[in-house]
């Protein structure tokens, strides 16, 4: 009977790693033996959850880090974004000898808006989910009506070099912006690398026009802040949709008031065709709007905003040199210096953990 009593109490204990009696992990009346427990799936506890467990929290939401793979790939979209993007200053000078700012604004807002929207409606590409709205108009107000009407207005009183400086500060406030918006806190030789060619941009680039603020200024000053919004949303974007919806709907997002403010600039401002004037609208429409936007949104979602962005430290000098071949600007000995300065940044940058 002691026996019979031991082993029925034996059994009513609770085995841990089963849930059930005890006796029922050693021996059951209907199956035999249960099978012994394999030493490769040891059993859970409470400090060790299921997967399930954690399904749902912040840290299973958070947007994987870009393989190496994809980081590479990234980079070389960002070079072709560059290149394009690099002509802009100069593509927009000569698009000034025949329009308006607001005109030249406008009819670039319009062009790009309509090969977006053309591209979109081959392609049978469904409109973006209600949750996308926000950050298509932040980005929208940056890289397609901000920047581009204040580097206009801009132009209208600084030189090519002088502008560049904006493009020279936006790998660095893209970062911080992106770093603010997305909680990511990149490493310190990041930072480091990434003022550092900051600092070598800015310097050559007030060096190459006399440092001599102005009105410009102002308007670079605002286009610089602006446009890493756009980059910095656009790009936390592009890690969800394809850089062609991204672009594409910003673009076609904003066709309608770039319509009403071609209508309007167009009755106000004179428009002169010229060889320059046309090519350079064109130009700023569908390669450095459209095109460029799509290869940047592309890199960004591939290599991440703050990497990405470094790659165009390199843009002010490449700017420089289209302004030597297609303006006619004078280009200063230090160039050479300045560009393996900057590229020696970007090498730093490409190493460090973005």
């Amino acid at each position: 009977m002691r026996e019979h009593d031991s082993a029925t109490r034996h059994a009513e204990i609770a085995d841990p790693a089963t849930g059930g009696p005890a006796g029922t992990a050693l021996k059951s009346p209907a199956t035999g033996p249960a099978p012994a427990p394999s030493p490769s799936a040891p059993p859970r506890s409470a400090a060790h959850p299921p997967p399930s467990a954690t399904v749902g929290s912040a840290t299973e939401r958070r947007p994987a880090a870009p393989t190496a793979p994809a980081a590479r790939t990234g980079v070389v979209f960002a070079v072709l974004g560059v290149v394009l993007f690099s002509l802009t200053f100069p593509a927009t000078s000569w698009a000034l000898e025949g329009f308006g700012p607001w005109t030249s604004t406008a009819l670039r807002g319009v062009l790009a808006g309509l090969v977006a929207g053309a591209v979109l409606a081959v392609r049978r590409i469904p409109a973006p989910a209600r949750r996308h709205w926000v950050g298509l108009a932040l980005a929208a107000s940056g890289v397609v009506i901000g920047f581009p009407l204040l580097t206009t207005l801009a132009l209208q009183t600084s030189t090519t070099s002088h502008a560049a400086v904006v493009v020279g500060l936006l790998p660095l406030t893209t970062a911080l912006y992106s770093s603010l918006r997305t909680g990511s806190r990149p490493a310190p030789l990041f930072w480091v690398a990434a003022l550092a060619g900051a600092a070598v941009v800015v310097a050559f680039a007030l060096y190459q026009s006399g440092g001599a603020p102005g009105i410009g200024d102002l308007y670079l000053c605002g286009a610089l802040l602006i446009c890493a919004a756009g980059y910095a949303e656009g790009g936390r974007l592009a890690r969800e949709l394809p850089a062609l919806e991204v672009i594409g709907w910003a673009l076609v997002g904003c066709l309608p008031v770039s319509a009403v403010g071609a209508a309007l600039a167009l009755a106000y401002e004179p428009v002169t065709l010229t060889a320059h004037s046309v090519p350079g609208l064109v130009w700023s429409a569908v390669c450095s709007q459209f095109v460029g936007l799509l290869f940047w949104y592309r890199a960004m979602g591939l290599a991440g905003v703050a990497r990405t962005s470094q790659v165009q430290l390199a843009q002010p000098l490449l700017t420089l040199v289209w302004a030597v071949l297609l303006l006619g600007e004078r280009l200063s000995p230090a160039a050479p210096a300045a560009a393996l300065a900057v590229l020696v940044c970007i090498v730093v940058v490409q190493r460090s953990r973005a």
